[in-house]
């Protein structure tokens, strides 16, 4: 049994208050389920107050085996940053930098090295129960599943883009979902909906905690939304908009 957790970017107080709510245990420092393990989209880090505790703690789940993780483009950036690669540091990657760059060399020494372990060792996606639920940053396609290559992993990082951008530099984004025919379900985040947007079997788990909206859990296989309200500002532009999937 797994709850699903969508980009917590940082919003650790969240974080804590959903996984309570779920009814983990932070007792040893970590959120422990005796019978569930959460599961996580990727985007642990930027925008919010504090991406290193997140980023700490999903480490720590990962290690015990208490947890499944694949990344998203926020984790891809921020792995690149730990490498030395050339990155524009914004787009919420500076505050990630700004917690880094205010560590001791020890503490900094440590964060890199366990988060880029984390990453190389994270499938491009999840496939779990006998492969019935499949966890994708931003959402994969039928014909994608059970492939790794160039063109997978960007839609999987990125979704389904067009090339063009909107004016605050945002990549507009397809619909795939409307599309989507496969027999798992396929939960993902990356593109913050005001609640939890169930279209055909898809689940896109991103309420916008950063942007004001929420923290959600998906529970499976309940199917069951369990979300806490966002101690940030709200900022409306940022929500997508879809029409409305029938199925």
């Amino acid at each position: 049994m797994y709850d699903v957790i969508g980009d917590i970017h940082g919003c650790f107080e969240e974080f804590q208050a959903l996984t309570k709510k779920l009814g983990y245990s932070w007792d040893s420092g970590i959120p422990l389920h005796s019978k569930r393990k959460l599961v996580f989209v990727g985007d642990l880090t930027d925008r919010g107050p504090k991406s290193l505790a997140v980023a700490n703690t999903v480490i720590q789940l990962v290690k015990q085996g208490r947890a499944h993780y694949t990344p998203g483009n926020h984790c891809d950036k921020l792995y690149r940053f730990f490498l030395g690669r050339k990155v524009q540091v914004k787009h919420g990657l500076e505050t990630t930098v700004a917690e880094y760059e205010a560590l001791g060399e020890n503490e900094q020494s440590q964060i890199n090295k366990e988060f880029r372990m984390l990453f190389e060792n994270a499938p491009l996606y999840l496939q779990l129960d006998e492969g019935k639920l499949v966890v994708a940053h931003a959402g994969i396609k039928r014909d994608y599943i059970g492939r790794t290559d160039k063109k997978v992993r960007t839609f999987v990082l990125y979704g389904d883009i067009t090339g063009e951008t909107l004016p605050d530099g945002r990549p507009v984004r397809r619909d795939w979902a409307k599309q989507y025919d496969g027999d798992a379900l396929v939960i993902y985040g990356h593109t913050p909906v005001s609640n939890v947007r169930f279209c055909n079997n898809t689940a896109n788990i991103d309420t916008g905690c950063v942007f004001g909206g929420k923290l959600s859990a998906l529970k499976y296989p309940e199917m069951e939304v369990v979300s806490v309200p966002s101690s940030m500002p709200h900022v409306e532009s940022k929500f997508q908009s879809f029409e409305e999937c029938k199925k």
